[in-house]
């Protein structure tokens, strides 16, 4: 069950996190990690971090974006700080519930967990690709917690998780959640489709976009169900196109 479980590190300052990380995930069983854009890798802090989890760095891979990262991953959850999302209305988990939620759709497609640089996490635009975010409880005073650090602990739910399921008690989703890739092509699709009927001005998009992005991925539709989202767009899209026509 773990294998289908993605490990995501952004724009990784310090090559030693990375190698970190891949320790942090192989003492608790996992295998895939992934690299978007770091600033040194390969590099020989990594590998002296990574101590006796060179497989997993070894055949962790490179993507250019988060986009391509989670493109075929179905849920998809962001590390956070609270504070920094208490006033946002982001969907937010605690560390067990995001383990048990990863673990449970692993059974039918990729998944990702998503953490950001070192400085700053992730941002803004990232955090809204995320169908969820995860805090980790800590010290309200000083709630700062180093990258591998963050991992090591998440990556610890995940364990207890896969044991406390075995794999009889975790059936298959009978949702059909859509992959990552189609999700972003439906957000493509509304935005045009809302340009087009003059609900959306092109010049001054303001915050609309991103509302949609929380309020669809609170409430997940199923492939069939953006199908049917897609549909009713191109119906608006036509029908705007022939009132402009007449007009």
């Amino acid at each position: 069950m773990l294998s289908n479980i993605r490990i995501i590190l952004i724009n990784t300052f310090h090559p030693g996190n990375i190698g970190s990380a891949a320790r942090a995930m192989k003492t608790m069983g996992l295998s895939d990690l992934c690299l978007v854009t770091p600033q040194r890798y390969p590099d020989p802090d990594a590998d002296a971090m990574a101590a006796g989890a060179m497989d997993v760095l070894s055949n962790a891979r490179l993507f250019p974006s988060l986009d391509e990262a989670i493109a075929d991953c179905s849920l998809v959850i962001g590390t956070s700080a609270r504070s920094r999302n208490s006033t946002s209305n982001r969907p937010m988990l605690e560390a067990g519930a995001c383990a048990d939620a990863l673990l449970k759709e692993s059974v039918n497609r990729p998944v990702a967990l998503v953490f950001g640089q070192e400085t700053m996490g992730l941002t803004n635009e990232e955090l809204e690709k995320c169908h969820f975010h995860v805090c980790i409880d800590a010290n309200p005073d000083y709630p700062v917690l180093n990258v591998a650090s963050a991992i090591q602990i998440l990556c610890y739910e995940l364990r207890k998780a896969s044991v406390r399921f075995n794999q009889k008690d975790i059936q298959p989703k009978t949702e059909d959640y859509p992959l990552q890739e189609d999700l972003e092509r439906f957000y493509q699709h509304l935005e045009q489709t809302l340009t087009d009927i003059g609900f959306i001005i092109k010049q001054h998009p303001g915050r609309v976009m991103k509302r949609l992005r929380r309020l669809f991925n609170r409430a997940r539709p199923e492939s069939k169900e953006l199908n049917i989202l897609r549909g009713i767009l191109s119906s608006a899209q036509r029908a705007s196109r022939l009132k402009n026509n007449n007009d």
